[in-house]
């Protein structure tokens, strides 16, 4: 297989010749970034595969890396030769042509950065341990993971900067407002990642660390409070609107992120939930959506950006508050969260979408286009839906084939949990030890009555509060059988 790959890639390598030649900008006008000419089938080609690879082939070979599956090595080797070929289309391309841009310069890196991954894999692929092999072995694994993460997030910067080259924006006065929407937006959509890996797969991990989900987040407010405080506004010159408004933004950032990390710890040092964070994001939503604008279409979508904030910020904080009243969680392995909690997230996706959607090239070109806010609205929202669904595709796939237990479906404890409550008994209400018998009068299998144990400790674990065996101790991540999580019950 190996050899395989090295073959391919010395095929590949033999166009870079021709692919290399391209870069002729004898077409291009004086001062402008792109011609006038039309996008053709090779660069949509290009930008379709391009999409597709390092959008999702790669990070679903990462996952599939994560959990050692057999999968891993042939979903990556469909992906390099897919990008490796869209990489010189790239550069074959007529039609529309472009000046120096970061998209072209960043291609190389991204692409260098692949041929360095599959170099790790190969080598790890031939399982050579003798000699030096077995003591430096340990450290390619850790450089092959550490590759593997980066790639989704240095994909995305690259396909943002092939965005914004095929447009020919975000260029002399307006590279200030284009990157704080692109990074802020991205910010958003990161976050609301986080999230949803903290609700579904994440739990384990957070307990382990002894610090409750609000310090790290009051961390990171704080930190990017400080930043926009000394960055928004050109010190020196006069104040504009827009720069006291961003560089106040700025400090309640910094203000809010100090106070939520004190908050974070209750008195005997033990994890404490907050609603810092979410007050933030509903008063940052508040900002964003009377900041003042110039075309109307930019208007409406930043006031539906601001809304869709703060509506963000308004379901942490029921969350906390109602739905998890101040606990960690409810599923503390993720199989089961309540449907109000995926809500906060994919709100933050739409949000980043919105957000780096609006930027003032982009609002002219649509504004010209007759499109109105409505659809464009409309079509981010599915963007965010698509994203949202992608990244819960690859934390199922994760969690399957990391605590394959729980994604067993037991139905017969299920229809027992069912007749319970036509008894008049709660979801939660289960038998003792003395009642592990079914309405058939056959006694229950020893998983079963392990099942039921678990839960009526996660159920009383619940109750006890805010006293000092409460479930925000560290732990180790669950068995197959047992979920060490549960320890600290009675």
């Amino acid at each position: 297989m190996a050899r395989s790959i090295v073959a391919v890639l010395a095929l590949l390598w033999c166009l870079a010749g021709r692919a290399l030649a391209h870069g002729d900008h004898s077409k291009l006008p004086e001062g402008d970034a792109i011609t006038k000419d039309p996008i053709d089938s090779i660069l949509w080609i290009h930008m379709i595969l391009m999409m597709v690879t390092f959008g999702l082939i790669f990070p679903t070979g990462m996952v599939l890396g994560i959990t050692r599956s057999r999968w891993h090595v042939p979903v990556q080797i469909v992906g390099t030769i897919i990008a490796f070929l869209a990489y010189f289309m790239g550069h074959m391309h007529k039609g529309r042509q472009f000046s120096k841009n970061i998209h072209v310069s960043f291609a190389n890196s991204l692409m260098l950065m692949l041929i360095v991954q599959i170099a790790l894999g190969i080598y790890l692929k031939l399982h050579l341990s003798r000699g030096i092999h077995g003591r430096i072995r340990k450290y390619f694994v850790v450089g092959h993971g550490v590759v593997g993460k980066m790639m989704p997030i240095v994909s995305w910067i690259q396909m943002l900067f092939g965005g914004i080259t095929a447009l020919g924006f975000c260029r002399e006065d307006h590279l200030g407002q284009c990157l704080a929407h692109f990074i802020m937006g991205s910010a958003f959509i990161a976050y609301g990642i986080l999230l949803t890996i903290l609700l579904l797969v994440g739990q384990y991990w957070l307990r382990r660390t002894g610090r409750s989900q609000e310090f790290f987040d009051s961390v990171v407010i704080a930190v990017w409070g400080c930043i926009n405080t000394f960055t928004e506004h050109r010190w020196g010159s006069p104040w504009a609107h827009n720069d006291l408004q961003h560089t106040s933004m700025g400090i309640i950032w910094w203000c809010a992120g100090l106070l939520g990390i004190w908050l974070s710890r209750k008195r005997n040092g033990r994890p404490k939930r907050n609603l810092i964070p979410g007050i933030v994001i509903l008063l940052t939503g508040y900002a964003m959506s009377s900041h003042p604008q110039h075309l109307p279409l930019s208007t409406m979508v930043h006031t539906i950006f601001g809304y869709t904030l703060m509506a963000a910020g308004a379901t942490r904080i029921v969350e906390i508050s109602f739905i998890l009243k101040d606990r960690s969680t409810l599923s503390v392995d993720g199989t089961d969260p309540n449907s109000f909690q995926y809500l906060t997230p994919f709100l933050l996706y739409a949000s980043g979408f919105l957000f780096m959607g609006a930027t003032e090239e982009q609002m002219e070109l649509l504004s010209n286009a007759g499109v109105s806010h409505v659809s464009y609205i409309l079509i981010l929202y599915s963007i965010a839906f698509l994203l949202f669904l992608f990244v819960n595709v690859l934390l199922h796939i994760y969690a399957v084939h990391a605590w394959p237990e729980t994604a067993k479906y037991d139905g017969h404890s299920r229809s027992m949990s069912r007749s319970h409550r036509t008894h008049g008994r709660t979801d939660s209400s289960f038998p003792s030890d003395s009642e592990h018998m079914g309405a058939n009068g056959h006694a229950r299998g020893q998983s079963q009555n392990q099942h039921v144990r678990d839960a009526e400790e996660f159920e009383l674990e619940g109750l006890i509060g805010d006293s000092d065996k409460e479930d925000d101790s560290p732990i180790d991540p669950p068995t197959n059988t047992r979920a060490k999580d549960l320890e600290t019950g009675p």
